[in-house]
């Protein structure tokens, strides 16, 4: 009790602090918490007649130094100079990580939320988070016990050498359908080629060759026995995840859902593909799913921070690229019209026939082409009207696409300084 009323008096530029011994010994290994020790009246500036320390430093920003070890939340007065802050800080021996997050986007500028400052520990957390709340409504079953675990194998590759060799055996199955589907698309080809000829939008049989089709048995088979491993990969991990509703949020969830089907639905009808060609061709673009399982790949790396502070940045000027698409479609449907009609009314009746576009939905996909400035030139202006409405559909398409860029850059560094700067906050704490 007696050394939790002990009174120490500081005198910081002038102004005079008194506060408890117990209030410095909050932070231990801190300056502050040194003054508390028996020798600390022959280390630093001590007077015996008003029994005090002084320091020649900033008393406005000592208060709030002190208030930190009153309530262990650190601010800072809104204008106060980042490098004078710091040096101040860095005397009393006080990480500046310890910044609470208000007073460190005010003092660097950042409009961010301040909500969003702590984004990237919940999306770290969530998925642990889930499982801690489960495992405390749930009784202690055989479920409860070895659900994180056998959550931690299939999704945290790096939590052990049981995940790591789990996700290299997906990984290897990964490239092998991959493999696979390039190969099918070989064969597939040559058949159809061998067999048909495509008049219109219907198909004309000739010289009906089956070995151009049952060359790629084999390749249904291999295809069979990778599918039969995500199969089992997939139902296991829907079965132990945290959140049924989020596992299906999850856009590479779904592909490794639709994946399932192709060669399943290709055994079903099997007798049908030689009857409808078109079937196979079906089954074949929807076999691209394949390709984007590539992107699980991610998981086996640590993604980096600058592609996880693209990633929150698209999702956070979700409203501002949804109102650009709407001004790029009224733009593609405006000039697409006024070409149309400029093309008609002003051109030569005997040169009509040379007009490159037969009705306004080509005058459409022209006005987009040109728009966003890539010009095919499959459908040029022939008349002056048309090759005005050209110049200003390429301007227009410039200034809509080059407009909102400073508005994405500047998200993106303010993002990108706060990630930084919660991996430093994050490392210091883990030190």
């Amino acid at each position: 009790m007696e050394d939790s009323k002990e009174k120490i008096i500081l005198n910081v530029g002038g102004v005079r602090y008194e506060t408890y011994s117990s209030t410095l010994r909050t932070f231990p290994g801190t300056k502050l918490c040194s003054l508390t020790e028996p020798h600390a009246p022959s280390i630093y500036d001590y007077n015996p007649t008003t029994k005090e320390f002084f320091f020649d430093r900033s008393a406005e920003i000592f208060s709030y130094v002190l208030n930190y070890y009153r309530t262990k939340h650190l601010h800072c007065p809104m204008d106060t100079c980042r490098s004078v802050l710091e040096e101040e800080l860095a005397f009393w021996e006080i990480n500046e990580t310890q910044l609470a997050s208000c007073c460190w986007l005010k003092l660097n500028n950042k409009e961010v939320q301040p909500e969003e400052f702590h984004i990237w520990d919940e999306n770290d957390q969530a998925d642990d988070q889930c499982l801690i709340v489960q495992t405390e409504r749930m009784d202690f079953s055989w479920r409860t016990r070895w659900q994180p675990k056998i959550w931690s194998i299939f999704e945290k590759p790096f939590s052990s050498f049981s995940a790591k060799c789990l996700a290299v055996v997906s990984l290897l199955f990964i490239i092998g359908i991959v493999i696979i589907f390039c190969e099918e698309t070989k064969a597939q080809f040559e058949f159809f080629t061998a067999n048909f000829t495509f008049v219109g939008h219907s198909e004309v049989a000739h010289n009906y060759h089956e070995p151009y089709y049952h060359q790629a048995a084999y390749l249904l088979h291999l295809e069979l026995f990778c599918v039969l491993w995500f199969t089992f990969e997939f139902s296991v991990r829907f079965c132990v995840c945290p959140d049924k509703k989020k596992f299906f949020q999850n856009p590479l969830n779904m592909v490794d859902f639709l994946s399932l089907f192709p060669v399943y639905i290709e055994l079903f009808v099997d007798g049908q593909i030689q009857k409808m060609p078109s079937l196979g061709l079906w089954l074949g673009f929807i076999r691209i799913v394949y390709l984007l399982k590539l992107l699980k790949i991610s998981k086996l790396i640590e993604t980096p921070l600058i592609l996880r502070v693209l990633s929150y940045t698209l999702k956070s000027i979700l409203r501002e690229i949804c109102i650009l698409l709407m001004i790029l479609a009224f733009e593609t449907l405006f000039f697409g019209s006024l070409f149309f009609y400029g093309e008609l009314l002003c051109s030569n009746p005997s040169y009509t026939g040379e007009l490159h576009f037969t009705d306004i939905f080509v005058c459409f996909w022209w006005a987009l082409i040109t728009l966003t400035t890539v010009g095919y030139g499959d459908i040029i202006p022939l008349t002056s009207v048309g090759q005005v409405t050209a110049a200003l559909a390429a301007v227009f398409g410039m200034l809509t696409i080059i407009i909102p860029i400073p508005i994405f850059l500047v998200k993106f560094k303010n993002y990108y300084a706060i990630a930084v700067f919660k991996q430093k906050l994050k490392r210091c704490k883990n030190y």
